[in-house]
Parts: structure tokens; sequence; C-alpha cells
């Protein structure tokens, strides 16, 4: 049970990082080392995720799908 409940939360932040790089558009990236800025999206079974509560428990690691969704 808590591997599906990782992998829910590891899907969200990563639909998370997507939505925030669609809506950044010309906002300036972070530089190495940099802490990125916290926000809060819906997760599943309508409960909220905030980029703290997950960093609280320890490294967090952000990964994109740069041609996810790109039919290449």
């Amino acid at each position: 049970m808590r591997h599906g409940r990782a992998s829910t939360v590891a899907a969200v932040f990563a639909v998370a990082i997507l939505v925030g790089i669609a809506l950044a558009g010309s906002a300036a990236a972070l530089e190495v080392g940099q802490k990125a800025p916290d926000f809060t999206l819906p997760a599943p079974g309508g409960k909220q995720v905030k980029l703290s509560d997950l960093t609280a428990k320890g490294p967090v690691v952000l990964y994109t799908f740069i041609q996810a969704f790109s039919g290449a």
C-alpha cells in the first residue's frame, strides 16, 4: 500500500512540475542550489500536495519528461 501512495505522490509531483514549466513562460530559471518556490496542487482523493510537505520528509528529485507529450 505504501508503494502505491509513493507512486501516486511522485506522479502528482511530476505533473506539477510540467504544469509549472508550462505556466512559467518567460520566468527566470532557478540557479543551481536555489530553492524552488513552494506550491500546492490537487492530489487524488481531493487532497492537496505541497512541495514543502514533500521536502520536509527528505530530498525531492525533479524529473521532467521533455518529449512526453510532443508525439515524438
